[in-house]
């Protein structure tokens, strides 16, 4: 494994730094926003503007690639990233916050599928699924290291957006120094959402559903704690323990989904979430009950993503796989936008514990359906599945194919071994 990653460590340090610098200004957007007097709804639709750029990136990004390159890509969007987090602290108003935030999630999603097809031109078919892990590893990892940072500087000033500028800043020099050959970039045709929807209606509705929900965690959280009068301190812990259940729910979940109907975890996990929250909504009261909470509603949400993934694949020929992370990632990105909005309105309308009702409405909307669809036709044997691969909500659509065809080869090895024997 060590010689693995050697192959691909800067990559790796680098997307560890970017995403501690997005961990940051995903946060910053709320505490700041309360400072400077923004509205539940307003903080909303900013926060909706980077899922929009995140989804407009990921269509316009592969393109983008082709016609100029992998580096030149690569290091343009990573000007804009930088110069997007000085200008928060000097455009504050909510316009200006909105567009910087679309332009943001535009181009991180552009540097997510140049690093992303990087990685996926470094690894071998017995290394991808290795390489895979430690980079979502990484992402998570800078998600909840970027909370710490909080702690560092005063939100109503410059010092913490300098910080994650920075750090996009310095990210880039070990993956432009390191990288030797530029890949061949290649995109399959994103599977319309109507055939995804026919191949798995599951796995489709519940992607569409669970973007509002994921959106709602990474951009309202820290609205909801500003909103709840939680300081600055408590709204890191209270964000970096989404982000830590998020990470360490993923290896049981995974191994159960390869011994179990995944319906039926996919309904387990869903129910768990609905129940969280519903608690959250209903009962929550000390600061320690939201963090616990958090954790579960993390450690449910993310894995569920690649859940929906490995039972998408369970119904697809290999063929069709790369076709169909095409789909999944739209479905995603489209409840993405929409799931800030929402949580902005029942925000608005019940107080901050809205925030717990809009994932405890989503959760309960899965678990229902999961239920329904269990009923509608049989479950794929489990000796007949393929194999899960724990993927973030934040990985584009190059990571997903990566993914869905490291899993093809799973099972491809896996015949072959049972026809040998």
């Amino acid at each position: 494994m060590l010689q693995v990653l050697a192959t691909v460590w800067a990559l790796l340090l680098g997307m560890l730094l970017i995403m501690i610098g997005n961990g940051m200004q995903a946060t910053l957007m709320g505490v700041r926003g309360a400072l400077e007097g923004f509205g539940t709804l307003e903080l909303s639709v900013i926060t909706s503007g980077y899922f929009l750029g995140f989804l407009l990136g990921s269509r316009i990004a592969p393109d983008m690639i082709r016609r100029v390159g992998h580096v030149r890509v690569f290091a343009a969007l990573g000007s804009f990233i930088s110069a997007g987090l000085i200008a928060f602290p000097i455009l504050t108003d909510p316009v200006s916050w909105t567009a910087i935030r679309v332009v943001l999630g535009f181009c991180l999603s552009g540097v997510y599928v140049t690093a992303e097809s990087w990685l996926n031109n470094a690894a071998s078919n017995q290394t991808r699924g290795t390489v895979l892990s430690a980079y979502m590893v990484a992402q998570m990892a800078g998600m909840i290291a970027a909370q710490g940072l909080m702690n560092l500087g005063d939100a109503s000033g410059y010092f913490l957006f300098v910080i994650p500028s920075i750090l996009v800043s310095l990210s880039f020099a070990p993956v432009l120094l390191s990288i030797n050959p530029t890949p061949a970039f290649e995109t399959a045709k994103p599977m319309s959402l109507l055939q995804l929807y026919r191949n798995s209606p599951l796995a489709s509705i519940g992607t569409l559903l669970l973007g509002g929900a994921f959106a709602a965690q990474f951009g309202m959280a820290s609205v909801y704690g500003a909103a709840a009068d939680f300081t600055v301190a408590q709204i890191t812990v209270f964000v970096a323990a989404i982000f830590t259940g998020s990470l360490v729910w993923q290896m049981p979940v995974g191994w159960l989904s390869d011994r179990m109907d995944r319906r039926v975890l996919i309904l387990a996990l869903a129910a768990i979430g609905a129940v969280a929250t519903l608690a959250g909504f209903l009962w929550g009261g000390r600061f320690e009950v939201f963090v616990a909470l958090a954790f579960v509603v993390g450690g449910v949400a993310n894995p569920l993503y690649a859940l929906f993934i490995a039972y998408t694949n369970d119904y697809l020929e290999a063929e069709d796989m790369a076709a169909a992370s095409g789909g999944l990632v739209f479905a995603y990105g489209l409840g993405a936008i929409f799931g800030p909005m929402v949580t902005g309105q029942m925000m608005e309308m019940t107080g901050p514990d809205g925030f717990w009702l809009f994932l405890a409405v989503v959760f309960a909307a899965i678990t229902v359906y999961a239920g329904w669809r269990m009923t509608r036709r049989p479950g794929v044997p489990v000796d007949e599945t393929g194999a899960y691969l724990g993927l973030q909500p934040t990985a584009t659509s190059v990571a997903v194919a990566a993914a869905q065809e490291w899993a093809a080869e799973q099972e491809e090895q896996a015949e072959a071994e049972g026809d040998s024997g």
